[in-house]
């Protein structure tokens, strides 16, 4: 397990599902962590999990696509926890359709949370994390998606978003390595969830169809990989996208 021991986390999205287990994970592994979602109500449970593990926890409400309230919460965090160290950003919704049946709406909604969003914090921990002491650096993780290196009929907000999400990955790994900064994405596959488990049977089979492992995913599977990528076993990773999919694509 990661040691993060001394290190400060903010993750997005993180009242529940994959981004509450990544806060935790974290936590676990010993970083204090801001657990950030649209509301700070939302995220009361998950602080008091956090807290519960012997470290200190902070919620922040806040809209990802609105760059005031980013830098307003890289700042608060900063106040409060003293650092940042760890950013991830998980926040994502989808609003699902046809093509040719997308409304402006739905696709801006799309792109502004899951692509903006991670933008927008990349750039406002940027800088906090080139004066961190004793030495600058830090780790982004971009929570991407399987969907978005090979699409998926019906989605084209949320994989043009996901797309666009590996594509920063890359860029900012380029621009901020000097400075000790990596960036990495995790792309899930099929994550069990409460939303997935709704699915029609047929339509859970013909993802399972795809799927080698023949298992769907955990939203522990996916913190885990974000843990690794975290900590200084991952000293020498950046600019990659880690596909925890079960072998659904290679």
């Amino acid at each position: 397990m990661a040691n993060l021991k001394g290190k400060v986390a903010i993750v997005t999205g993180a009242a529940r599902g994959i981004g509450a287990e990544i806060a935790k994970k974290l936590a676990s592994c010993g970083a204090d962590v801001a657990v950030c979602d649209l509301k700070a109500e939302w995220c009361e449970e998950t602080v008091k999990a956090i807290e519960g593990l012997g470290v200190r926890a902070l919620g922040i409400g806040v809209n990802v696509a609105v760059t005031a309230e980013v830098d307003a919460c890289v700042k608060e965090v900063i106040e409060k926890l003293g650092r940042v160290d760890i950013m991830v950003n998980n926040a994502g919704i989808t609003k699902d359709g046809l093509l040719m049946r997308m409304s402006d709406e739905d696709w801006d909604a799309v792109l502004n949370v899951n692509l903006k969003g991670t933008f927008l914090f990349t750039r406002a921990v940027a800088r906090p994390m080139m004066k961190n002491k004793p030495e600058p650096g830090g780790a982004i993780i971009n929570i991407a998606s399987v969907v978005g290196i090979m699409g998926n009929a019906g989605q084209a907000n949320y994989t043009a978003s996901k797309g666009g999400v590996i594509a920063l990955t890359k860029t900012t790994a380029k621009e901020l390595g000097s400075r000790n900064i990596r960036c990495n994405a995790v792309a899930p596959g099929f994550i069990q969830s409460k939303m997935t488990d709704v699915l029609p049977e047929e339509v859970k089979k013909s993802y399972m169809d795809m799927i080698p492992l023949k298992r769907f995913g955990t939203a522990e599977d996916i913190a885990k990989a974000v843990a690794w990528l975290a900590g200084d076993d991952a000293a020498y990773v950046t600019g990659q996208i880690i596909s925890v999919n079960g072998g659904m694509l290679g």
